[in-house]
């Protein structure tokens, strides 16, 4: 099955913002101003003193995103809040308790530091839709002289030094009041990301013991060999320090990965199946089900089926699992990559909130984090990454052809996902089934094909 993971019309918008090289493409300084004025004129509605709140990572380039934004929503006549290096779920849950017209995030999430992003919400702390990214692109055409604010409606930037102190509140309220994690060693990897500060404290100030590490920024080693794309350091800490529980943050926080007491990895299908057991067990889901993407495991939708619930498949993005949420008031969602969207806490993905959760398990039932977190065997899956350069290998007839055997191959029984990365030039070959043998000799040969046709 080959998925397309957004709408072909968009040309900067990918599946999560806007992503690219830092200082080329789309990253540049003038087209990140222009893209700051045409979002400033999207969210200028009405005749009160508009604001949009700014958080980022802890990439060098955001020292250089972050003013051309501020420029062009001044120019177009927004005050701007300048939060600093900042989790992207804080600043969604800033965005709606300051009142924001706009939220930004400026961050290239899991990417090496090379890479920087621009997210967007609105005033509602949701990410936006196609249909509002496609309407700021088409603002930019308009060139850059356009819709700027008369001198005397200029706005003003201001940075506020208690942001981080808001959101550790926030995440805090997340557990039961009488919940302490004293006694819990946790072993946490911050992912050198935009969790460095906040996350240590909010275990810290819980009762657990932490011992931190992707802890020390220095604009060049977010994700670098930390992190959860890199979680090796984190399991072999875990074993060392003989840890209740490892987490791994990505580089803006709204994933996480764990690791158990015995250093195994525990991926975004099994804390999904976790928590919602146990919000099942306490009445607390709503709308029958969870959402997940058309990556999460054959074996979460089968252990979901054998308690009643369904699993609601979306294309890859979390900012998809949150509007099939919305459309089909379902309260928990997520992907296999650890994005974990809690709609009773937050409005999108939160990794320190989704933590939380877990923690929250292990003390309520007084059970390792192995059994917790261990609810169904997963289907036998792999994924393969093959870089491209230009063009589209998937339209090549004998890649097609490839894909059409394994399908067959594998029957009822197994799938495939193959699919273009939204956010880096990446073609994403993945199958799963109940014969392993099988599912990785289907994978070997649809990349062959995709090799040979770049």
């Amino acid at each position: 099955m080959r998925g397309d993971e957004h709408p072909r019309e968009r040309k900067i918008f990918g599946t999560d913002g806007v992503r690219g090289l830092a200082n080329a493409g789309a990253m540049t300084p003038g087209g990140i101003l222009s893209l700051g004025m045409a979002a400033g004129r999207a969210f200028r509605r009405g005749t009160h003193r508009h604001r949009v709140v700014i958080g980022k990572d802890t990439r060098l380039s955001g020292y250089m995103i972050e003013p051309a934004l501020t420029a062009g929503f001044i120019g177009a006549g927004m005050d701007v809040i300048l939060l600093g290096p900042l989790p992207t779920p804080a600043v969604a849950q800033l965005t709606r308790s300051m009142r924001a017209d706009l939220g930004v995030m400026i961050s290239a999430s899991h990417n090496p530091f090379e890479d920087n992003g621009i997210k967007f919400f609105g005033p509602d702390g949701y990410k936006l839709s196609d249909e509002t990214e496609l309407e700021i692109e088409r603002l930019m055409e308009d060139g850059p002289d356009t819709g700027l604010a008369d001198a005397k409606e200029l706005g003003r930037a201001k940075r506020i030094d208690d942001a981080g102190a808001r959101y550790i509140e926030f995440a805090k309220a997340t557990l039961p009041r009488r919940l302490s994690l004293d006694g819990i060693r946790v072993v946490l990897d911050c992912a050198n990301g935009a969790g460095y500060k906040v996350a240590p404290t909010v275990l810290y100030e819980l009762g657990a013991d932490v011992i931190t590490m992707g802890d020390k920024p220095d604009g060049y080693n977010i994700n670098r060999n930390c992190g959860s794309t890199a979680p090796r350091r984190l399991q072999d800490t875990v074993l060392e320090y003989r840890a209740d529980i490892g987490i791994a943050l990505d580089g803006d926080a709204d994933r996480v990965i764990i690791a158990d007491e015995k250093g195994q990895l525990v991926d975004g299908d099994q804390i999904l199946a976790a928590i919602t057991e146990a919000m099942m067990r306490k009445e607390e889901l709503y709308g029958g089900g969870i959402v997940s993407t058309v990556m999460a495991n054959m074996g979460l939708e089968k252990h979901l089926g054998g308690m009643g619930l369904e699993l609601v498949r979306t294309k890859v993005g979390d900012r998809y699992v949150v509007e099939a949420m919305r459309e089909r008031e379902m309260n928990v969602g997520g992907e296999p990559s650890g994005h974990v969207v809690l709609s009773d806490y937050s409005t999108t993905g939160d990794g320190l909130v989704t933590a939380l959760q877990v923690l929250s398990l292990i003390v309520g039932e007084d059970k390792p984090t192995s059994e917790v977190c261990q609810q169904f065997t997963p289907y036998p899956n792999i994924l393969k990454n093959i870089r491209y350069k230009t063009g589209d290998p998937l339209d090549n007839n004998h890649v097609r052809q490839a894909i059409a055997d394994a399908d067959h191959a594998l029957g009822v029984n197994g799938r495939t996902v193959i699919r273009k990365s939204g956010t880096e030039p990446l073609i994403r070959v993945m199958a799963e089934g109940e014969d392993a043998a099988l599912v990785k000799r289907v994978v070997n040969d649809i990349c062959k094909a995709v090799e040979a046709a770049i």
